[in-house]
């Protein structure tokens, strides 16, 4: 009995810690603290390498670059960190925060730029303030354009390489926009900034927005968007007007479509008249998931900048791009890309490394984005 007292006492004694500590509360995870206040973070890493056969870091005088991003001959790089915090309720305040940095970021920067801000690697994408009351939004900051089917945020494109047209279009605005949902189908879309990619305005006008945002069946998603207001053009103020308009179909659970229009017009006074410059262009996309973890993407634009209002050296030039992206998805949070894109223009416009123009231009491009 004395025996069967004492290792009843020991047990005992070994119990109690582990009691106490299953009985301790446990310290939330900040993924926790963040989901109970109603803040959400998350954001990627966008790395990769790309070679060129043409000379896109530095080409003779006079020559074009089709590319936004990667626009390196030989190299690895580090495009996109991106960051963003959001607190964005349904009714009530709420804000949001988006910064990119990387090499990309040096592309993106609104106007004007501060000292050394064309080398420098960090950028404020996005951030201002919003007010939402039942079917009305409203937000008043730095915000991304409606235009275009392609974005800054890397994880939201199925290609490695940005279009031609993602490049003719503005990165951001500043100003005020609201949004009046009319219903699950229908959602209205008007705002005033200070124009293309400007955080404080180059002159006194204001550009307005107009869009609107469609999904008259499930799988169909349509956005229709316009700009206009004086920016500045020829050594003084024109108007520049932009229509954009971009439709998705998902046809099946692994195909989808895409397409896209673009048309931009810009008012330039010269000898004291003004004179009209304009280029177009149209894009199609399709993605097909072979597996749940191996995709393949299509992309094919072509892009007519007849009076060089785009590319200022190449007047009257019409250029045409073919994209294949394959994608290997070995987790929800991780993809590795591989791509080939082929661009092709009427005039010789890509200069190569001795400086001879061509009217070709090859890329293949690696890609690893992590997601968070």
């Amino acid at each position: 009995m004395k025996k069967l007292l004492i290792a009843s006492a020991v047990s005992a004694a070994f119990a109690a810690p582990s009691a106490a500590l299953a009985q301790a509360p446990r310290v939330p995870t900040l993924g926790q603290i963040f989901d109970a206040s109603g803040i959400s973070v998350n954001g990627y890493i966008d790395a990769g390498y790309t070679r060129a056969d043409r000379n896109l870091e530095g080409g003779a005088v006079g020559g074009v670059s089709t590319r936004v991003f990667d626009s390196q001959n030989n190299s690895f790089a580090l495009h996109q960190f991106g960051l963003s915090v959001a607190k964005l309720p349904k009714q009530g305040f709420g804000g949001l925060v988006n910064v990119t940095v990387g090499s990309d970021a040096q592309v993106i920067h609104s106007f004007p730029e501060l000292t050394g801000a064309g080398t420098s690697m960090f950028d404020v994408t996005q951030a201002y303030g919003q007010y939402a009351d039942g079917a009305l939004t409203l937000i008043a900051g730095k915000f991304a354009t409606l235009h275009g089917t392609e974005v800054i945020w890397s994880p939201s494109n199925n290609n490695i390489s940005r279009s031609i047209l993602f490049g003719a279009v503005p990165f951001t605005h500043t100003g005020v926009r609201g949004t009046w949902a009319l219903n699950d189908r229908v959602s209205l879309i008007a705002g005033v900034n200070n124009g293309w990619d400007q955080l404080t305005d180059q002159n006194r006008s204001k550009t307005i927005e107009l869009g609107a945002t469609l999904n008259p069946i499930k799988p169909l998603n349509i956005s229709v968007s316009a700009y206009s207001g004086k920016e500045p053009a020829g050594g003084g103020n024109g108007t520049r007007t932009s229509i954009n308009a971009v439709a998705s179909y998902n046809i099946s659970d692994l195909l989808s479509v895409g397409g896209e229009l673009l048309q931009v017009t810009q008012d330039v006074p010269v000898g004291g008249g003004t004179t009209s410059q304009k280029y177009t262009g149209a894009a199609g996309y399709a993605s097909f998931m072979f597996t749940p973890k191996v995709r393949g993407s299509l992309r094919i634009e072509q892009f007519d900048d007849k009076d060089g209002r785009r590319f200022v050296t190449a007047t009257g030039t019409k250029y045409r791009e073919l994209t294949a992206t394959g994608a290997y998805l070995p987790a929800d949070n991780f993809e590795a890309r591989a791509e080939v894109r082929r661009d092709q223009a009427n005039n010789s416009v890509f200069n190569d490394f001795s400086g001879v123009a061509s009217k070709t231009l090859t890329t293949i491009a690696l890609q690893g984005l992590y997601k968070f």
